[in-house]
């Protein structure tokens, strides 16, 4: 059996789809529904909400600089309290990483069921990112600065679901190769350019200036598709100044013969 699916159910339903990863003192790892698409008890909406506060705490101090104490004074969860859903900071940091990464996995996974096209396959892989992320910018900081400060099997779960992701975004990728539309090239990256392209949005995103997140996430996938296209690229212009351009490059030209 492969590693995450021990960590994991298969995405493959909408029942196994909705879970995060918790433990506990007496359980050691019990597998509970997702709030936002399952009614279940307040004990795990408290437990989704101190993720919430400790993913705020971390961005503002960084893993090293923040405390449990820090997380307590925030969520106004009581230390013992806090301590009844994690062992420590480095599980703290696990959950958080292990309910986003999971979330907007079965996210797209969900997105995907039904939709043939490449090119539209991809532009769901850049809204679904996007559109996640830019509604959790705290959490998208956190897993960006601290992305290798988890040990051991923490770690390892972690990069399991990252492994997860990165393939799902792969075989999009593929896709679209096989359907012509891209041209022969590395796909790891081309994939890993993607996906750099889109982590680092939280570094700039002025909700105030910039443009809704689905217009975001627009041009950035058409920057993509156009990038990997196979030999179709669009006129850059065709209004006079271009064509200026071209006669002054073309007569440069002809004067160096």
């Amino acid at each position: 059996m492969p590693e995450d699916a021990k960590i994991f159910p298969p995405l493959d339903t909408a029942t196994q789809l909705a879970y995060i990863f918790e433990r506990t003192f007496d359980s050691g790892g019990v597998l509970v529904p997702n709030s936002e698409h399952h009614h279940f008890p307040a004990f795990d909406r408290k437990l989704a909400r101190i993720l919430r506060h400790a993913a705020a705490v971390f961005s503002e101090k960084g893993y090293e600089g923040a405390s449990i104490r820090d997380l307590s004074r925030v969520s106004g969860v009581s230390l013992s309290g806090l301590y009844y859903y994690f062992e420590s900071k480095q599980e703290l940091l696990y959950l958080i990483q292990l309910y986003t990464f999971s979330e907007i996995v079965r996210r797209l996974e969900e997105r995907l069921t039904g939709v043939s096209a490449p090119a539209e396959r991809v532009r769901i892989l850049v809204r679904n990112h996007l559109d996640y992320f830019l509604q959790h910018p705290v959490e998208m900081k956190v897993l960006s600065h601290e992305a290798e400060v988890l040990e051991g099997r923490y770690h390892r779960e972690i990069t399991e679901i990252k492994k997860r992701y990165y393939s799902l975004a792969l075989s999009v990728f593929e896709d679209l190769r096989r359907s012509g539309a891209a041209r022969r090239m590395n796909p790891r990256v081309a994939v890993l350019s993607l996906f750099g392209m889109m982590n680092w949005i939280y570094t700039w995103h002025n909700p105030k200036v910039d443009p809704s997140p689905e217009s975001i996430a627009d041009t950035m996938a058409e920057i993509f598709l156009e990038g990997v296209a196979n030999g179709h690229r669009p006129q850059r212009a065709s209004n006079g100044r271009a064509r200026v351009v071209r006669a002054l490059v073309g007569s440069k030209a002809q004067a160096r013969l």
